[in-house]
């Protein structure tokens, strides 16, 4: 089969050729051209979550090829109080937290001080997706195979925390898939242990920035999230 390994035009694009190779790992299949067979019901039907904003542009692409349901999933990443930009780690709307010890260490974090940046970043996460998803419930997650998409990762903390989330649900997912077009090769393998699969397009070994393997990165607005999932769903 083969895929553009980028860069890619856009995320549509990188989407397209994602999907691809996302179908040939859920079913086998070898010829990325024919239409996913119809399920003999829901719980067969791949349920694929965008990490907002730009995973989901890339989602709803890889929904199309494999035939998978389209929803979205938010992680926040949780910041240094006098200094957000700063990620400590990430925490889904549920609670899971992803810890990042080094910068934790490194900036001498009381217990309290740690616990209240993460229940910040959590509250933000719970509002967000609400908006997002405009009031929908959540899609069931028991026995499917859910399919996490972001449109690259750097170091990966927002992709772990939605892995692990998946991961600890109950009733749990029959199968977690973790699927991005473009990774650095050791966040890749760290992010491999974590998974049932992980599909990636490209590991460049000198990485800097997601942005540059894409011809256009521009900025995607909620608007465009919500438009997409609504599309989706009719």
């Amino acid at each position: 089969m083969e895929l553009n390994r980028g860069p890619w035009k856009d995320r549509q694009e990188a989407g397209r050729e994602l999907g691809k190779a996302v179908r040939a790992t859920i079913t086998g299949a070898i010829d990325p051209a024919s239409g996913p067979p119809p399920p003999p019901d829901r719980t067969q039907v791949p349920l694929v979550l965008g990490l907002p904003r730009g995973g989901v542009v890339v989602a709803a692409e890889v929904a199309d090829v494999t035939g998978g349901e389209l929803d979205v999933l938010v992680v926040r990443k949780a910041g240094v109080p006098w200094h957000r930009e700063l990620a400590i780690g990430a925490v889904t709307a549920s609670g899971i937290r992803v810890e990042n010890p080094e910068v934790v260490e490194r900036a001498g974090l009381r217990d309290e001080d740690l616990d209240a940046a993460f229940r910040d970043a959590e509250q933000e996460a719970r509002v967000r997706e609400q908006d997002l998803r405009e009031g929908r419930a959540a899609p069931h997650v028991a026995d499917r195979t859910i399919i996490v998409v972001d449109d690259g990762v750097a170091t990966g903390a927002t992709a772990l925390a939605a892995a692990q989330l998946l991961k600890q649900t109950r009733p749990a997912p029959e199968r977690v898939v973790l699927a991005v077009p473009v990774a650095p090769p050791d966040t890749a393998r760290r992010l491999a242990d974590h998974v049932d699969d992980l599909v990636v397009l490209a590991q460049p070994e000198l990485f800097a920035a997601v942005g540059e393997w894409f011809v256009d990165f521009r900025q995607v607005s909620d608007d465009h999230v919500r438009a997409l999932l609504a599309g989706h769903r009719q």
